[in-house]
């Protein structure tokens, strides 16, 4: 019995010796420092610390963090070796916040760094890495208002053809000469979303043109808000041309919220009235084929537009026209040839030039083993 104690007293005093002597040489994080987060809103503090030699022994950090006058607690999960930055996300702002590195080796042994200094967190005015993307707002806003200074000037504009756009003439002098109506669909979408709003404003335009040819405009609505807006829309480009005498408030009406109903009605009054001319423009969903192939089945031009690229398809394959996504909300400056719509929409797209031109060199240059535009782009991102 005595010499098994005396065994178990020469094991433990061994493993405390090799275990003293690994902590001994486990060494602890170094350079260790706390600082406000940059360009935040003083939320988080950043620690940062020197990377340890592959052969230190190390496979992990601790983050300890003390609030001013309290204990040492652990912040966040062990970190991996090889970590030399820690992002503390989860302070109070107004406290100061001091932290430990705690080296963690593979057997458990454990040696803590010094203590930093206190540190609490405050919001930064201005984001300095934005830097790069307030030039580019401001080049980009200096073409806009460059482009609709040139417009108003009485110079021409070029904007670049639309050939949607160009066939809404062609369609309203279609109908006219037919003697037959013209029927606009602002889709499913409520009245305050982008779509029906861009929408509302090409039948502004058509509604003038309907107007000087005394051309019937037919315009069935799924939202009774919708109704109501469209028809001081209708009303107001007939009174514009002096027209009010022609506008009939009845050819705005209110037909039904439910969806295939609704589609289902509006094919009906197709298959009745057989409209020399279809504006399919705004938000559709399912009901989008529906209403093109019976519109295709009845012979009328159809000029369709969406923002929804689920959608797009089947306008494009039913209908003689389609605005594919920003071309609807550029409509209202091709119909209006309004120069400060006109100037914007040009400075707009010298703006996408450029974006591509930048694209372009950013392929050729990461080609090439250049990636500063990659590092930029990703820095302000």
């Amino acid at each position: 019995m005595k010499k098994i104690i005396q065994y178990l007293t020469v094991y433990l005093v061994l493993c405390i010796a090799i275990s003293s002597a690994f902590s001994q040489g486990l060494a602890p994080p170094s350079n260790v420092t706390a600082v406000d987060t940059p360009n935040d809103d003083g939320s988080s503090i950043t620690i940062k610390w020197d990377a340890a030699p592959e052969d230190s022994g190390i496979s992990g950090y601790q983050i300890l963090r003390r609030i001013a006058g309290g204990g040492l607690e652990e912040v966040g999960e062990l970190l991996p070796a090889g970590t030399t930055t820690y992002v503390d996300s989860t302070i109070e702002k107004g406290n100061a916040y001091a932290y430990i590195v705690r080296a963690v080796s593979a057997t458990e042994a454990t040696v803590e760094s010094e203590e930093t200094a206190p540190v609490s967190g405050s919001g930064e005015w201005f984001h300095t890495g934005k830097i790069p993307l307030l030039v580019a707002m401001l080049l980009f806003s200096a073409a806009i208002v460059w482009n609709i200074y040139d417009a108003r000037s009485g110079k021409e504009i070029f904007v670049r053809r639309i050939p949607g756009l160009e066939a809404v003439d062609e369609a309203i002098g279609r109908a006219t000469e037919m003697g037959r109506s013209i029927l606009y669909s602002l889709g499913l979408g409520r009245v305050d979303e982008v779509p029906t709003i861009a929408s509302m404003t090409i039948l502004g335009q058509v509604a003038r043109r309907t107007a000087d040819y005394e051309t019937p405009l037919r315009v069935p609505c799924r939202d009774p808000i919708v109704m109501n807006v469209v028809r001081e829309v209708v009303r107001t480009a007939y009174l514009d041309e002096g027209r009010p005498d022609v506008y009939n408030e009845e050819n705005v009406f209110f037909l039904t919220e439910s969806q295939f109903a609704y589609a289902a009605g509006v094919d009906g009054i197709m298959v009745r009235e057989k409209p020399a001319a279809v504006f399919l423009q705004g938000q559709f969903f399912a009901e989008s084929l529906i209403l093109a192939e019976t519109g295709n089945s009845i012979g009328a031009i159809q000029i369709a537009g969406t923002d929804s690229e689920h959608q797009l398809p089947f306008f494009i394959a039913a209908c003689d026209y389609t605005l594919i996504g920003e071309e609807l909300y550029a409509a209202s400056a091709y119909l209006s040839k309004e120069p400060m719509l006109l100037g914007s929409l040009r400075g707009q797209d010298w703006g996408k030039l450029f974006i591509f031109g930048i694209i372009v060199l950013g392929v050729v240059l990461e080609l090439a083993g250049v990636n500063w535009i990659t590092t930029l782009l990703q820095r302000v991102s």
